[in-house]
């Protein structure tokens, strides 16, 4: 692809998603959307492979139904209500069609399927792109009208996605798809707390941002495309290793990193909003991926594969991915814990 294509795609995408978050108007959301589904498009079946070509469709056609189903709920609404503003959808079949849309969209369970084998069709920049960027947009939308979207259709499509995404990554070795059973899960926590505590979303979106793109750079890093190459990872980068480590305990949720942040305030928020059983199920369905986040960390740092010379002397090939943006994400994905109090204020 042209370096004026790429750019002209990438700027596409990029307007995209702001038009949507910037926007108050319906039509202007959906207008926003459209040229973000779009503009990825290109950059999945960028490959000439058939499965890259099969990620393409199956992405246009869940992402062009959820546009639609958005599309048809706010028409419904101001068919209602006679206004066309995001935040003031007051029609209950209205607000359980763009609950449904949304969670396509963002590819939570039970309509989740798309997501792990789009990601198997691309390549590893391009699922980094799906599963952080391509989210930010019908977050937007969900934070706008979270005060009217349907309060049972997201908690139990939320419970629905944290075990879907515990249950799904356990059999899985691709480590492509592995994240996308990770995105999964981190949306099912952010969908049920969405409708009590915006704030605790947001948080919980950013830090699943930063921890993600740590995790995906540093797949890229060291080409590690399914479990079995991450066992050679250290012989392209032993510090790589370790924070590979670390990055996915985060993702798992243990204290003292990042990631206990997000779920130790959920849980905190479900309790007391008297939704044990909620917190209870949503913590136990965070041991199952904490399984295969351990499992990765334990071939990646913690076993050495019977090698052949070749392998050993990978470090001769010096890795060409720049490390910048990894530089930056790594802090944020591991030592914010100290400063809770600090981001809660």
């Amino acid at each position: 692809m042209s370096p004026i294509t790429t750019t002209i795609i990438i700027t596409s995408l990029a307007t995209g998603t702001v038009i949507t978050s910037t926007s108050y108007h319906w039509l202007m959301a959906w207008i926003g959307l459209e040229m973000n589904t779009l503009s990825i498009i290109p950059i999945i079946s960028k490959q000439h492979h058939p499965r890259a070509t099969e990620a393409a469709t199956k992405y246009f056609l869940t992402q062009a139904a959820a546009s639609a189903l958005i599309l048809f709920s706010s028409t419904i609404n101001a068919w209602k209500s006679g206004t066309w503003d995001i935040t003031q959808m007051t029609d209950t079949t209205s607000n359980i069609l763009l609950t449904s849309a949304l969670a396509m969209k963002l590819g939570m369970a039970p309509m989740h399927f798309w997501l792990p084998e789009v990601l198997q069709g691309s390549t590893m920049k391009t699922a980094l792109i799906i599963t952080t960027w391509q989210k930010l947009a019908p977050m937007a939308l969900m934070t706008l009208t979270a005060n009217n979207l349907s309060m049972t259709t997201l908690i139990l499509m939320g419970l629905l996605s944290a075990m879907v995404g515990g249950w799904g990554g356990l059999n899985q070795t691709q480590t492509r798809k592995l994240m996308a059973y990770s995105s999964i899960a981190h949306l099912g926590w952010m969908a049920t707390i969405s409708t009590m505590m915006t704030n605790i979303m947001i948080l919980n979106l950013f830090m699943y941002l930063a921890m993600t793109t740590s995790m995906f750079f540093m797949l890229i890093l060291s080409k590690s495309n399914t479990i079995q190459d991450t066992a050679t990872a250290w012989t392209t980068s032993p510090t790589t290793t370790l924070m590979m480590m670390l990055t996915l305990l985060s993702l798992g949720g243990l204290p003292p990193l990042t990631g206990f942040i997000p779920k130790w305030l959920i849980l905190e928020e479900l309790t007391m909003q008297n939704m044990t059983p909620t917190a209870t199920i949503l913590a136990l369905s965070s041991l199952l991926s904490l399984y295969f986040y351990l499992r990765i960390a334990y071939t990646t740092t913690l076993t050495t594969s019977p090698n052949t010379t070749p392998t050993k002397h990978k470090w001769r090939f010096k890795p060409t991915p720049t490390t910048t943006p990894l530089t930056l994400a790594l802090p944020l994905s591991l030592f914010m814990l100290p400063i809770t109090p600090l981001i809660l204020s």
